[in-house]
């Protein structure tokens, strides 16, 4: 972690988030600390007094005594209130789309229902890491913009859809009526910290990643497993 006291504090679990403050300009980054796993707790950021606090891809909770003293923003991938709730990134691809809108919202009790702060677009082509990457430039100019303009968030407009966070086992493969479908969910899941999607054969697992689909024809990457008994029930 930086010294602190900081301006600002970017907060990220992922390997991308960290790439998102090195994006940063340099006069800004030297006013931001960067805080990962473990260190995103209450008496840290009493410590630092940050004005803004930028939270990209964090799965917890945040503790509602740092976002009622502090001005938290989020970065969420859907184009809100379309999309409030989990896995956004497997949810819009499942969907369809082809692209989207990252939105950096304020932080408060209702999950992802806070005023927006700025929107920009997204697209969704290719696999999960492959998005997360196009992301990081997009997110450090959107973090800019907020730390230098203090834009005033506004309410969100419209009648708010809700996404359901997916659990690991329903990147299973043996339900999928299509190659296209079997693409998307390979993809959806090739990124840093998540579950493959998979395929169960007896006593074996095959993971999948890497995933090429030309219309008429699927080729990927796969690695084979034995089971754990917890997956073979």
């Amino acid at each position: 972690m930086q010294k602190i006291p900081a301006r600002f504090v970017v907060v990220s679990s992922k390997q991308w988030g960290r790439r998102v403050y090195d994006c940063l300009p340099e006069s800004l980054r030297q006013e931001t600390a960067f805080l990962g796993s473990g260190e995103f707790e209450i008496e840290t950021i009493k410590e630092i007094r940050p004005e803004y606090i930028f939270i990209l891809h964090w799965s917890s909770r945040i503790e509602k005594e740092i976002y009622d003293a502090f001005d938290c923003i989020i970065f969420h991938m859907t184009d809100l209130p379309y999309g409030r709730g989990g896995s956004p990134l497997q949810n819009l691809i499942l969907r369809g789309h082809k692209e989207t809108m990252v939105s950096a919202l304020k932080c408060v009790e209702e999950l992802d229902a806070g005023p927006v702060y700025l929107k920009s677009p997204l697209s969704l082509e290719g696999t999960a890491g492959e998005v997360f990457e196009r992301l990081v430039p997009i997110a450090a100019r959107m973090i800019e913009e907020i730390a230098l303009q203090k834009p005033v968030p506004q309410p969100q407009q419209g009648q708010p859809t809700f996404f359901k966070r997916r659990k690991p086992e329903d990147g299973t493969l043996a339900k999928v009526s299509s190659l296209a479908e079997a693409y998307d969910i390979i993809r959806m899941l090739d990124a840093e910290g998540y579950p493959p999607a998979f395929l169960d054969a007896g006593e074996l697992r095959l993971e999948f990643s890497g995933a090429e689909f030309d219309g008429e024809h699927l080729t990927a990457r796969v690695i084979l497993k034995e089971r754990r008994r917890s997956e073979c029930k």
